[in-house]
């Protein structure tokens, strides 16, 4: 997912929703889905094209199992094709503030995801794994069997003023899977987004020591995918 650089149409569906609110399109992705901030950040919409709307079906659905158990978009609303929730407090880790200090940012992604795979309850979780680990490339003996968010890249942690984890985002890949799967994705993700190494920051802050086997196959598993269909 990219910032979008040139202006975005927006389709009827967030215009009726914006009802004259202001409205922004923050985020874009390959596949022609774009995600829309209403009212300065209180909301937002996310529209998908039809061959995709089963991905918002999807996340609607893990988004209200897992709102009882940690912070995470609220769901205002949903249609064919299209995704209403309320905001959260916080910035995403990419935002330019947190760019610019990106130990803070890796640190806070690290014990978001220490946080979330400690919280969310395996025994009660009714979906299946996340799409990409259950690709034709073999996973290495699982460490820790957790509730994964799926795609645990950067811009999906938020991050309130004071450097923490305030909540995450885009959980339509939830699923159950070796902790490690998300803790690759995320080490890969800060070198798509953060000048420098911060591996070892993500790592402390999450508490856990390196596991290079593991990161690199989930990792090759990752790139094996289609990325653009998470």
């Amino acid at each position: 997912m990219t910032v979008p650089g040139e202006p975005v149409q927006v389709p009827e569906v967030v215009a009726d929703i914006a009802a004259g609110r202001p409205v922004v399109a923050v985020w874009v992705n390959e596949l022609g889905g774009v995600t829309f901030e209403l009212d300065g950040g209180r909301e937002y919409v996310k529209v998908s094209p039809p061959d995709w709307a089963h991905h918002l079906v999807a996340e609607r659905d893990r988004l209200a199992w897992a709102a009882a158990y940690v912070r995470v978009p609220h769901v205002l609303g949903a249609g064919e094709g299209w995704l209403h929730t309320a905001g959260l407090p916080g910035r995403s880790a990419v935002d330019p503030r947190w760019v610019a200090d990106p130990r803070t940012a890796a640190r806070a992604i690290g014990a978001g995801l220490r946080l979330l795979h400690d919280t969310l309850p395996l025994d009660d979780f009714p979906f299946g794994p996340p799409p990409w680990v259950t690709g034709s490339l073999p996973s290495p003996p699982i460490d820790r069997l957790v509730v994964c968010h799926g795609d645990a890249c950067a811009p999906n942690t938020l991050i309130d003023d004071d450097g923490r984890c305030s909540g995450h985002v885009d959980l339509g890949d939830l699923g159950v899977a070796d902790r490690w799967a998300d803790i690759a994705v995320a080490i890969l993700s800060l070198s798509w987004n953060y000048t420098g190494c911060w591996d070892g920051e993500l790592l402390d802050a999450y508490g856990v020591d390196a596991d290079p086997a593991r990161i690199e196959a989930f990792q090759r598993q990752w790139n094996a995918g289609d990325i653009s269909s998470h």
